[in-house]
């Protein structure tokens, strides 16, 4: 087969890849599972998407970006993660033998994969975290490349290192990031009017005319966000319910609940923990120096784009700026060239 036609090929299957993607993107996250129902379907209206709606690229452009039942938008993520796949696919094979490029394959899914659900949720699900550290410490041991060592213990040893470092480097980095920055104070003045709300989609205050989703609010279970009455109260709201005066209940208990309040302490986290967890699939990947440079590369260009954010007055309609993404980018500098870079730097 000539190479041409095993690019092309490569990048077809990425294609047919990202289409599968796109559902992990939508369903994962959504609690849905890949298998069932096993057809793709149109979120708004439900209905199943016979096969040739369901191209990848093709029938994004053939029907213009609409659902043919119901007329919704389709999103253009769609083909940009078809594409991107395809991209990355390409880029892999034509640059790496193709063990270790199948095994990059592999990993390049999880990061496109993980980078779109955490810039739509803010969540990195435990499936793709975790299940890409097994993935990676099994393919590492398997495959001769993908970290130091001519036999499969010295590989499988280095795996293991690779995600142990990468995730304790980021899990200091968040603990330090909740020491400096833990906790808010927001001072109320004037005073405002507060009522808990227990919706059908979780937990609201209703504080004046703003409505706050405590969901958001919880990265982890020992999360609390405290309301500090006029009367001198302390309300304490966490993920499983409030502490008011001595007394706990679930917020279907509490819903109505009400007061003024005159301050309030909220939680902040420097990053959540799906990024630490992150980094036991591209250490297990890419072994501790890839781990330690995608940390370092993804702080980089993550800082560089708050900066223009803040800039063009973007920061505060963007709210939380998720590092998976970053991350993900850090760790494809790395497989591109991040030894080299490294090996230069040393130098100097």
């Amino acid at each position: 087969m000539s190479a041409a036609w095993a690019s092309a090929l490569v990048f077809l299957f990425g294609l047919i890849c990202g289409s599968f993607l796109n559902a992990v993107v939508h369903r994962l996250p959504r609690g849905i599972g890949l298998g069932h129902p096993k057809r793709s379907f149109c979120p708004p209206c439900g209905r199943t998407l016979p096969w040739y709606e369901n191209i990848p690229v093709a029938s994004w452009l053939w029907l213009r970006g609409r659902c043919a039942g119901c007329g919704a938008r389709i999103s253009a993520r769609y083909p940009l993660i078809e594409l991107l796949t395809a991209g990355l696919f390409l880029w892999l094979w034509s640059s790496f033998p193709p063990p270790l490029a199948a095994a990059y394959l592999i990993l390049a899914g999880i990061l496109v994969a993980g980078t779109f659900i955490d810039l739509e949720h803010m969540i990195l699900p435990d499936s793709l975290t975790l299940g890409g550290a097994a993935a990676g410490v099994v393919l590492s041991t398997l495959v001769t490349g993908l970290q130091p060592g001519e036999d499969w213990e010295a590989r499988l040893r280095s795996s293991l290192f690779g995600a142990g470092v990468g995730f304790a480097v980021l899990f200091a980095v968040v603990e330090l990031g909740k020491l400096a920055f833990g906790r808010k104070r927001i001072e109320l003045r004037p005073a405002e009017t507060f009522t808990l709300q227990a919706r059908a989609e979780g937990p609201y205050l209703r504080l004046g005319e703003d409505d706050w989703d405590l969901a958001e609010l919880f990265s982890r279970p020992t999360d609390v966000l405290e309301v500090q009455t006029e009367q001198g109260e302390v309300w304490r709201l966490g993920p499983d319910g409030v502490q008011r005066g001595g007394r706990s209940c679930d917020y279907a208990a509490a819903d109505g609940w009400s007061g003024v309040a005159s301050a309030l302490v909220v939680p902040r986290e420097a990053m959540g923990f799906g990024d630490v967890k992150f980094m036991l699939t591209l250490g297990a990947f890419l072994g501790w120096p890839g781990a330690l440079f995608s940390i370092a590369a993804g702080s980089i260009v993550g800082a560089v784009a708050g900066l223009v954010l803040l800039a063009t007055g973007r920061l505060e309609a963007a709210g939380r700026i998720p590092f998976g993404p970053y991350l993900a980018g850090g760790a494809l500098l790395w497989i591109a060239g991040g030894p080299a870079v490294v090996g230069w730097l040393w130098l100097r």
